[in-house]
This record gives C-alpha cells, sequence and structure tokens, in this order.
C-alpha cells in the first residue's frame, strides 16, 4: 500500500485578524432610532458618540437647528443616549456628518 499523508485542518477563524488589528468588523457605530409614542408622536434617539464630546452642547445646537426639544439620558448599559422629539433621523445625520463628529459609514440608521 502507499502511505498517505495529510494534515487535518485546525479549528480556523477567518476574523481573527479583525480582531486584532481593529479592522472594519470592530469599528465602532453611531445608531440613531425612532421610538414611536402615542399617535403621530415619535422620539429620535442617538447613542454610540465618542464618550469624550461634550453631549450637551451637540444637543443645545441639535434642538435649535431642528426646533425641537430634546434631553441626554444616561443608560447604564449604553452611557449617554441623546433624545429629541420628533422624527430627526436624517438631520442628526447630515448634522453629524457636516460637523465631522462622525464619518457617514459609521453611522447606522434604524426604524421603519
Amino acid at each position: 500500500m502507499v502511505g498517505l499523508e495529510f494534515e487535518i485542518p485546525s479549528a480556523f477563524d477567518p476574523f481573527a485578524d479583525a480582531k486584532q488589528s481593529g479592522g472594519a468588523g470592530t469599528k465602532e457605530y453611531v445608531h440613531i432610532r425612532i421610538q414611536q409614542r402615542n399617535g403621530k408622536k415619535s422620539l429620535t434617539t442617538v447613542q454610540g458618540l465618542p464618550k469624550e464630546l461634550s453631549y450637551e452642547t451637540i444637543l443645545k445646537t441639535l434642538k435649535k437647528d431642528f426646533c425641537c426639544n430634546g434631553n441626554v439620558v444616561q443608560d447604564k448599559e449604553l452611557g449617554k443616549v441623546i433624545q429629541l422629539q420628533g422624527d430627526q433621523r436624517k438631520n442628526v445625520q447630515n448634522f453629524l456628518v457636516n460637523q465631522n463628529i462622525v464619518k457617514k459609514d459609521q453611522i447606522k440608521i434604524h426604524g421603519f
């Protein structure tokens, strides 16, 4: 008989190099969500902004630009979350990109 030599492949993790190098799979996203309240009323939430930013200053500018009310909520799991009245998803996205706070590919819009 002829001796056959072969290797049994070990467990291969295709994402191992991305985890180590901090590549595209590990980037932080800013999530912009809409929550339906009662009737036609809705609430826009923004989470995942960099922690070194002043949330109160961003909120003040957003409220003035979009003519809406809002506040900053401290959550145990999510950290600080900005809440705005109404459907402001596209407005917030354009604001964050135009002010160079985050890049457009780092923003995820959820809802409807």
